[in-house]
């Protein structure tokens, strides 16, 4: 078992360069989600392959997947940040307790989303506005992928209590492994290969979440021999003498809560967009699938600076070092935006190439790229609304990410896309202005609350107001 110094230095290395530290802990999660992003590129990819229906239905269950994932992601970013301000503190029994209190709510949604989608799934399809051939996709992929939910949902929460104590290197790898697993068996799961003998399953769109789930079976069985037997953390689990504690899990809770929620909010958006576009044709609604496919590229660094800043946000925090963690957030912030203007203006001259990448149809392509063209142009504000929010969840703030997204999506895009498209016949581009709109907004309220919060937390700590934006 590793020493209980080992926190402490790494505290210490981080502090003596704060920027170094952020690509130290973003690099290794950048790797790690560039590998999963490039899986769910190639996987539409292949996906298209079976046609436009195929790809709609997908889209179907994108809501559904990203409801879990939006309470795996939130409530783990709660765990990360609980971790991280422990282990700044150098109070290992609670960082160990909250890596605890991690395992048993990945239990409960494991077990809940499994039993849900057997039960009611190919009904929650219907709802979200599947019919004919496209719910008939649709239900072929989500009634394989529900087999494999939970071993996504305790993978996710390694990931969050490797990520609090920093250890962003080893899931990295993880989640590399498996990525190649499911690229590997896509193709052999989905076609028949007939260049080879007829080699593959042939299981069309099924194939594609059977490939899926394999590929996660063989990531969370790496997890538990790396974590529980060899011991490769420096967080001790003892779950044969864990105790529930009311204080760990609402430290958890506080921010992961707000997180995960705004997270179904977000899945929520998501169904109700595929909703109105579906009343457009169901091409739009593969193009939304394509386009967010190829955003992801966009955002992909932007998550994994985040992710570094509620980690080392958490630990200057919890250590009281207010200077490091005042120029960790100016540096994190400027550098996603700066990323994110020059990532941006490369798809957005580039996006009739890379929509083709995923589909042949010309009005998919087509409308994929009126989205990335004009999404584009706010994706750079919509990058430090998103750093400003992991800020605010390091500093065990998660209300402020809730407050914003319901704003965003509730409040601002869902409604004016409805109003736009149903109630003044507007094309399909109007209900991008909308997105566009929210956009916006977010950013002005995420901007404002950070510097609110660091002006408080510097008020309070020392004194003064050393935090300027």
């Amino acid at each position: 078992m590793q020493s209980e110094a080992k926190p402490p230095s790494r505290l210490n290395s981080f502090l003596d360069d704060p920027k170094k530290s952020l690509w130290t802990l973003a690099i290794p999660i950048m790797f790690g989600m560039g590998i999963q992003t490039f899986y769910n590129l190639i996987d539409i990819l292949f996906i298209g392959r079976l046609g436009g229906d195929a790809i709609a239905g997908v889209a179907f269950n994108m809501p559904i997947f990203f409801l879990m994932l939006g309470l795996t992601m939130g409530l783990g970013s709660g765990v990360t940040a609980s971790i991280a301000r422990f282990i700044g503190e150098e109070n290992k029994v609670n960082a160990d307790n909250s890596a605890e209190h991690a395992i048993a709510i990945a239990c409960f949604i494991a077990f809940t989303f499994t039993l849900l989608g057997i039960l009611f799934g190919k009904n929650i399809l219907i709802f979200l506005g599947a019919e004919n051939n496209i719910l008939n996709l649709a239900w072929q992929y989500l009634s394989m992928i529900v087999i494999g939910l939970p071993f996504m949902v305790f993978s996710g929460f390694f990931r969050s209590i490797l990520a609090g104590e920093g250890d962003m290197r080893f899931p990295m790898m993880i989640a590399g492994l498996g990525t190649i697993f499911n690229i590997i068996l896509d193709p052999i799961f989905i076609f028949k290969l007939e260049k080879f003998g007829n080699i593959g399953l042939g299981l069309g769109i099924r194939g594609a979440a059977l490939a899926t789930v394999v590929s996660q079976l063989i990531v969370f069985i790496i997890f538990i021999y790396m974590l529980f037997i060899k011991k490769h953390a420096y967080i001790t689990f003892n779950l044969k003498d864990f105790s529930p504690s009311k204080l760990i899990l609402w430290d958890i809770i506080k921010v992961g809560m707000p997180a995960s929620l705004s997270m179904v909010i977000m899945a929520m958006g998501q169904g109700i967009f595929n909703k109105i576009l579906i009343n457009y044709s169901s091409d739009a609604v593969a193009a939304y699938q394509v386009a967010g496919r190829i955003d992801m590229l966009i955002f992909l660094p932007i998550f994994a600076i985040a992710g570094g800043l509620t980690t080392l946000v958490g630990m200057f925090y919890g250590a009281k070092e207010l200077h490091a963690l005042n120029q960790i957030v100016r540096y994190g912030i400027s550098s996603a935006f700066l990323i994110t203007l020059i990532a941006s203006a490369f798809v957005y001259f580039f996006a009739e190439m890379f929509s083709s990448w995923f589909t042949n149809d010309q009005n998919i392509i087509n409308i994929s790229v009126g989205f990335l063209k004009l999404l584009c142009l706010v994706y750079p504000l919509v990058a430090i609304a998103i750093t400003s929010g992991r800020v605010m969840q390091g500093l065990g703030r998660g209300l402020p990410v809730l407050i914003i997204t319901i704003v965003r999506v509730l409040g601002i895009s869902a409604p004016l896309a409805i109003y736009f498209s149903l109630f003044l016949n507007k094309p399909v581009e109007w209900n991008w202005y909308a997105m566009m709109i929210g956009a916006c907004t977010a950013f002005l309220i995420a901007v404002t609350w950070v510097r609110l919060e660091l002006i408080k937390v510097n008020k309070t700590s020392k004194g003064n107001n050393e935090f300027i934006i």
